[in-house]
């Protein structure tokens, strides 16, 4: 008898080793949990042995129980690593659309050949479908989907408006603007210019031009006219824009001098090929403000204008908005110059927030929601059954259960890290010294049994 028990605790104490040296190897594996290996001591008794005599028969090992608690975080400079902090698992999956579905801590993810996320094994991340606003319109782990990033940002968006917030120098010198030319700077006072898109998401630029008229002011009213181009081609607006002239100088008439007589000029010019082009006229009070709401003045399709190449729509058009410009006493200054047309954008970067919502960011300045990262957690994470790096789920383990990060009882995902191994080198080394030691004390029991058996069989 005496055999079989030393023989139980040289089985045990080897368990003991192998459990230690697995979790001494994989310190540096991200996302793995140690394992301990648990003992119980082994007593047969019958009805006809005395159980105040009984010494046991040994030991046997219970169960060799992996540890779930927190590794410590490792921070890197890939957005698409991932470390959970607090209770969960990802959930990953073998092939699109499969559903039979594996569970990991480790969060080294990258993109495949078809800009899917996935790990190291190829297997794919699961996220649960979003609405525009990036709000999860599903929580169930039946609806999880991998995550794949499209290259692009949908179509392209042509301008129809562009925005503008400015102030006009109040001090400027007057000009004719009769005598416009766009590439001569002495010809206007002051010029700015934003990017627009056409139907195709092809680039262009529209510029705008303010002169301050000759013979347009008086004490209460300030006048400018603006001439807009497209790609340097002159675009006009639907309705032309005039400027008072004709400063009243005859005494007697009605008409107090020094103010115009109500003899309107319209804000025009002529190019180099002798065509007439027309532009706007904004007016200002004598506090520097326009004199009714901001202004919207619509201008001619950019395909009458020949401003746009084959192939895109030469019927768009757009408006320009001035929004609350100012005539003050001060320097040109734009303060907010948008539109709201689109190019193709180009993936340029991935983030995935601590909720696990998951947005590509492009190159045309938008950024889109994609899905938000699943996490799974188990009433009973000991009761998973370990498949190399990943667990999956068991009739112990319970069944799965999904929801949104850092909601509840879930973690939260913190992009850019990874969650190192939980394996403490110091308290492994510990045990191992005390594993060896069993299992020597084990063998030295057994080796005794064996010179003790020797010495009964040499009695004569």
């Amino acid at each position: 008898m005496s055999f079989n028990v030393a023989l139980s605790g040289i089985s045990a104490a080897q368990t003991d080793l192998d459990t230690t040296a697995n979790n001494i190897a994989n310190v540096n594996t991200v996302g793995f949990k140690e394992s301990r290996a648990e003992f119980s001591s082994v007593y047969a008794n019958s009805l006809f042995s005395n159980s105040k005599t009984k010494t046991g028969d040994g030991v046997s090992v219970a169960a060799v129980a992996q540890q779930f608690h927190q590794g410590s975080l490792k921070f890197t400079q890939n957005p698409l690593d991932l470390a959970i902090t607090g209770s969960g698992f990802f959930a990953t999956s073998g092939d699109v659309g499969e559903r039979d579905l594996s569970y990991t801590r480790g969060g080294e993810f990258k993109l495949n050949n078809e800009n899917y996320i996935v790990d190291n094994s190829g297997n794919y991340l699961q996220a649960f479908p979003v609405n525009e606003d990036g709000s999860s319109s599903s929580v169930s782990l039946s609806t999880t989907k991998p995550i794949q990033i499209p290259e692009t940002a949908g179509t392209p968006v042509p301008t129809n408006e562009v925005g503008i917030t400015l102030n006009l120098p109040a001090g400027d010198a007057a000009l004719d603007p009769a005598n416009f030319d766009p590439e001569d700077p002495d010809t206007y006072n002051n010029a700015t210019s934003v990017t627009i898109y056409d139907s195709l998401g092809e680039s262009h630029i529209a510029s705008t031009y303010y002169i301050k008229p000759e013979n347009a002011s008086y004490t209460d009213i300030n006048q400018w006219v603006t001439f807009v181009t497209v790609d340097d081609k002159p675009v006009d607006p639907v309705t032309t824009g005039t400027y008072d002239v004709d400063i009243d100088t005859v005494s007697g008439d009605g008409i107090p001098d020094g103010v115009p007589d109500g003899t309107p000029k319209n804000a025009e010019y002529i190019d180099a090929d002798g065509v007439t082009h027309s532009g706007v006229v904004l007016t200002f009070n004598n506090t520097g403000a326009y004199i009714t709401d901001p202004p919207s003045f619509a201008f001619e399709s950019l395909g009458d204008a020949g401003a746009l190449d084959a192939g895109a729509d030469g019927t768009q058009a757009f408006a320009l908005n001035f929004k609350a410009p100012t005539q003050f006493a001060s320097s040109f200054e734009v303060t907010a110059l948008e539109q709201n047309g689109l190019t193709v954008g180009r993936l340029t970067g991935v983030e995935i927030g601590n909720d696990g919502l998951v947005k590509a960011t492009y190159s045309n300045g938008t950024s889109q929601p994609l899905s938000r990262v699943a996490i799974v957690r188990f009433r009973n994470e000991q009761g998973l059954s370990q498949n190399g790096s990943s667990w999956t789920a068991s009739q112990n383990s319970g069944d799965p259960l999904a929801g949104e990060a850092a909601s509840g009882s879930f973690g939260a995902i913190n992009s850019a890290a990874l969650e190192q191994s939980n394996v403490n080198l110091t308290t492994e080394l510990v045990d191992l010294i005390t594993a060896q030691r069993n299992f020597q004390a084990n063998s030295r029991a057994l080796e005794i049994n064996n010179t003790l058996q020797q010495t009964i069989l040499q009695i004569r």
